[in-house]
């Protein structure tokens, strides 16, 4: 496997480095249901969330994993579709958190985690047209930042 592209963002910010970038990119909060209550979580913590039939595991930041009982689709819609994308039908994931993307036979993705998620054949143009709109918009965002 060879990379395919590099990841031109910084690889790690501290915690109070993505509150605020969370907060420029307008990230909200996802609330998730629990047992007779809901928890709001930010979703700049999330590097991906993986769909397991009726249920969806979450990844987060700190190595920690939670399931909800939504579905995928479910919570996609709850998420900002220019920081999240679903590369395949099992994963949406976090743009923020991409460390490069491999060519092998086809696009795969590593994370910041160490998670290799494969991008879908279908999906592989779509997805890099959105990495790419994704990571200008973040340049744009970084200079207007300096600029203050």
């Amino acid at each position: 496997m060879k990379p395919f592209l590099q990841a031109s963002l910084p690889l790690s910010f501290s915690e109070e480095q993505m509150k605020v970038l969370g907060m420029r990119l307008t990230l909200p909060e996802v609330t998730l249901p629990f047992w007779g209550y809901r928890k709001k979580v930010p979703a700049y913590r999330l590097i991906r969330l993986e769909g397991e039939g009726n249920y969806t595991r979450l990844h987060f930041d700190d190595r920690t994993t939670l399931v909800v009982s939504l579905t995928l689709k479910k919570l996609q819609a709850r998420l900002s579709p220019e920081i999240f994308v679903r590369p395949h039908k099992k994963n949406i994931v976090n743009l923020l958190y991409i460390e490069e993307i491999i060519h092998a036979d086809g696009l795969i993705l590593r994370l910041s985690n160490g998670d290799e998620i494969e991008v879908s054949r279908r999906k592989t143009a779509k997805f890099l047209n959105q990495y790419r709109a994704f990571q200008q918009e973040f340049m744009q965002q970084e200079e207007l930042a300096l600029q203050a």
